[in-house]
């Protein structure tokens, strides 16, 4: 494979600040500036495969599941709070630490920067707002220390909406839209111009915030529901509304999430992640598909041991017909550009 393969690549979705935090110590962030060989994502592994930057999750984890149903609980306010803050926190110090070499992005402008000197684009992302209160107080705060996406729940209920339980076969229609505090929530992110992320909701919480929002809508790690009828992935209608509002879909890269069976396969050839790609590009156009990999945060295949291995999934596509201007699309400009729209000039 040669340089020529390596794209840049802005991704939707990673969960690294979640795999450094659960390992703790005060050498966090230089483990990932300098590199360790575990997760998917550290510094050194995303210049070798051209992991150019991407939405950064935050994310308050459910340690148990409920019941059968695959149910998790919802971590008390007082624990996100916790979570959030070490997490927002440990980012900032990333960046301090790194000297350059990581830049928090809060504007398409800097995003196109970081790109240019070889620092890794990171852009704040809130995977469930469990420690924002109903006052909203929070959001302002973080949005204040770069937080510049946000997804109101991740797959459990909350004061905002109900997050869409994993389960397959199955529909997202799963559950009652978005409470009052979540509206007011969506309207306040279009307000502060914070990109409002549908991934994690159920199916009326996303037609909510479709006919609250003015924004792009934008899933920023699901797969097709057509191809795998995992209550995680985007319905037909909704990807019209994708469509339809100038918003994209970003590719996860999670096993279960791909395969028509929901199985964990890890050993799932490549072009079955390029048929999702093929059924949004055929049903919405190229310009609303993009990679959201969910990175340090699911089981991806094989095929792609880490970031590292990026290229063979854009050589895949290239192999698939996808030319230069469409790949470019894909890997990082289908991403900046919505990312500009929703955050403005």
């Amino acid at each position: 494979m040669t340089s020529s393969d390596k794209l840049p690549v802005f991704d939707g979705h990673n969960d690294a600040l979640l795999r450094l935090w659960r390992s703790g110590g005060p050498e966090a962030s230089r483990r990932f500036i300098d590199g360790e060989d575990k997760g998917h994502i550290d510094l050194p592994r995303a210049r070798k495969g051209g992991l150019a930057g991407g939405l950064c999750a935050i994310y308050v984890p459910s340690e148990r599941v409920l019941d059968d149903q695959g149910n998790w609980p919802t971590p008390s306010r007082e624990e996100a709070l916790d979570v959030t803050t070490s997490m927002a926190a440990l980012l900032t110090r990333i960046e301090a630490d790194s000297q350059g070499a990581l830049s928090i992005c809060r504007t398409a402008a800097d995003i196109r920067a970081a790109l240019a000197r070889d620092s890794f684009a990171a852009v704040m992302h809130l995977e469930g707002a469990e420690a924002i209160g109903a006052d909203l107080d929070l959001l302002y705060l973080l949005h204040a220390a770069g937080l510049r996406t946000l997804g109101p729940v991740w797959s459990r209920p909350n004061i905002f909406a109900f997050g869409v339980p994993f389960r397959h076969p199955h529909s997202p229609d799963i559950g009652p839209g978005l409470s009052g505090h979540g509206k007011a929530l969506v309207r306040t992110c279009n307000e502060l111009k914070i990109m409002v992320d549908l991934s994690h909701l159920n199916d009326a919480g996303f037609w909510d915030v479709a006919r609250i929002s003015d924004a792009p809508l934008v899933a920023s790690h699901s797969n097709v529901h057509a191809i795998c009828a995992h209550s995680r992935n985007v319905t037909d209608a909704q990807l019209d509304a994708i469509r339809d509002t100038g918003g994209l879909v970003g590719i996860n890269f999670g096993v279960k999430f791909l395969t028509p069976d929901s199985r964990l396969d890890l050993d799932m050839d490549l072009s079955q992640m390029v048929r999702h790609v093929d059924y949004i590009v055929d049903r919405i156009g190229i310009d609303h598909v993009a990679f959201g990999s969910d990175f340090d945060g699911t089981m991806i295949p094989a095929a792609l041991r880490d970031c590292r291995d990026l290229p063979k999934l854009t050589q895949a596509l290239r192999s698939a017909g996808y030319d230069a201007a469409a790949l470019n699309k894909i890997t990082h400009e289908n991403w900046i550009r919505v990312l500009e729209r929703t955050w403005g000039g």
